[in-house]
């Protein structure tokens, strides 16, 4: 018999988390007022790999009160791991029913297989759904073969609900960091319908020294919003007064197809990327030369000559080199201060930091590092290197969305972990909601929370007796009597991850609904 919470089940609609379990225990509700949950669930997760994405994950589910137990066949790591965190450790393969079995996977709610090794995390989740009955299965798979094969991961199958590859996560991260040079992140929502932003204000540019109030005077087609504002580290919530300084980190969000036009009114434009250069001809380096070859000049540096070989013959257009990417040598003779962006994505974060600042030194416009160390980052970031980028934070999100309460689409980690963004779904009505039908002034919601942006989706309409039909999502850019409605995908922006989960209970509805 599973322990009273671990009896809740998710209505596994697109594997959006809404609580739906007829028998509920321990769970308690305020019905003197709406009637709303106001306990907040923490959840058995068992995951399996306590590499970068295992250590990771721990960290942040730990943080937000989860029971939390790591897999791992290696002693010393999981020993490390435990002496920071509080969490349990299994020593063993994860592939085996005799090691889940010891993680407490029958308890489980959720099983998270992250270990190095596909055909183990596929083993994972089979047997967690086959002998275990663990409601949801994650797997992390690299192998391109296995990802072009979907119906691989099918119930019949091996039991995958959803799927990750943090190398694409990192590749299609960075192909946008390109995209848009001036920005330090661009992170899509509602299916990339909108786009969330974060520049830096420079001197002498367009935002500094001007109210907020004055981007809609300059922008009359363009609707924007500044989410977020950090200042020396420090967070501010903005409002239609609030002056811009220089060197602030700004966070705005638009639908995408304005982005381009309102990056040109927020901040000088950089050049269009021309020439691109990738240090690293491993996973990431590799997708991501093959995702940008189109569109861009392209060359990389590769140290092993089979891997620079193997990489010849898959790439069309790219000029691969053999090389150490800490060669100024070798930089100079390819005129490495020719190009526009160079990306550090070697396996090796000494190598990252000291090619990105010998081609920030040789000329490059702009340098992007692959840092794994945490502690590497914080200390690079903001100076010669102009973004370094964790593996751990840029993929964080895939998985957060997947543990956060109520119907949560999406999630993203910014500022390295300190701050949020979250899409959310409305569901309900005025009665059994705290947030259909009301114009975003009435909402509760906590200092420090902000929401940019509701993506509406398609209506047959004739619940407003048109008898017409949209067949579009309507971006809205939320303001103060922007009213939310039922299935509304809301976009909130969180300033510090404290204030998640009171964010997550607004978003809940009462039982009834269930």
């Amino acid at each position: 018999m599973r322990s009273n919470y671990a009896t809740l089940r998710w209505l596994n609609s697109g594997l959006r988390q809404r609580w739906c379990r007829s028998a509920v225990y321990n769970c308690a509700f305020s019905e003197a007022s709406t009637g709303a949950w106001t306990g907040r669930f923490h959840l058995r997760i068992v995951i399996l790999g306590a590499g970068q994405v295992g250590s990771s994950v721990a960290e942040n589910l730990v943080s937000e009160a989860n029971d939390i137990t790591v897999v791992d066949t290696d002693a010393s790591r999981l020993r490390k791991l435990q002496d920071r965190l509080d969490l349990r450790t299994i020593v063993g393969n994860a592939g085996h029913p005799e090691t889940l079995e010891r993680a407490g996977a029958r308890d489980a709610d959720m099983i998270l297989a992250v270990t190095q090794s596909d055909e183990t995390n596929l083993v994972a989740c089979k047997l967690a759904a086959t002998m275990f009955n663990i409601p949801t299965k994650i797997a992390r798979i690299r192998a391109a073969d296995y990802l072009s094969h979907p119906e691989m991961f099918s119930p019949e199958n091996f039991c995958v609900d959803t799927v990750i590859c943090p190398e694409q996560v990192l590749t299609d991260y960075i192909a946008k960091l390109i995209e848009f040079p001036e920005s330090l992140q661009v992170l899509e929502f509602a299916g990339g319908s909108v786009s969330l932003v974060a520049v830096r204000a420079f001197h002498g540019g367009p935002l500094v020294g001007k109210e907020l109030q004055t981007i809609r005077k300059h922008l009359p087609n363009l609707d924007t919003r500044v989410a977020a504002i950090f200042r020396q580290d420090s967070p501010i919530i903005p409002d239609a007064t609030t002056v811009i300084e220089a060197g602030d980190e700004v966070f705005f969000i638009a639908a995408t197809e304005h982005i381009r036009g309102i990056m040109r009114e927020l901040r000088r434009m950089d050049k269009p990327v021309k020439r691109v250069m990738i240090g690293g001809g491993g996973n990431i380096g590799r997708r991501l030369a093959k995702a940008i070859e189109d569109r861009y000049e392209v060359k990389i540096i590769e140290y092993s000559r089979p891997g620079a070989e193997k990489l010849a013959a898959e790439l069309r257009t790219t000029l691969v080199l053999v090389g150490d990417v800490t060669d100024e040598d070798l930089l100079q003779a390819e005129n490495i201060g020719d190009m526009d962006v160079y990306c550090a994505l070697t396996n090796d974060d000494e190598n990252n930091i000291m090619s990105s600042l010998l081609a920030k030194r040789m000329g490059v416009r702009r340098v992007v590092a692959l840092i794994n160390r945490s502690s590497y980052v914080n200390l690079v970031q903001a100076g010669q290197i102009d973004i370094a980028i964790s593996p751990a934070q840029a993929t964080i999100g895939t998985l957060l969305a997947h543990v956060r309460h109520g119907d949560c689409v999406a999630v993203h980690s910014l500022r390295r972990g300190a701050a949020e963004a979250l899409e959310l779904v409305a569901h309900g009505d005025a009665k059994s909601s705290r947030v259909v039908g009301r114009r975003v002034e009435e909402l509760d919601l906590p200092k420090g929370a902000t929401i940019g942006a509701i993506v509406r989706p398609p209506r047959t309409d004739n619940d407003k007796g048109n008898g017409k039909s949209a067949h579009k999502h309507q971006v809205i850019i939320a303001h103060h009597d922007t009213v939310i409605e039922s299935e509304d995908h809301v976009i909130v922006f969180a300033i510090s991850k404290g204030i998640v989960p009171k964010v997550e209970k607004l978003f809940q509805v009462s039982i009834g609904f269930l």
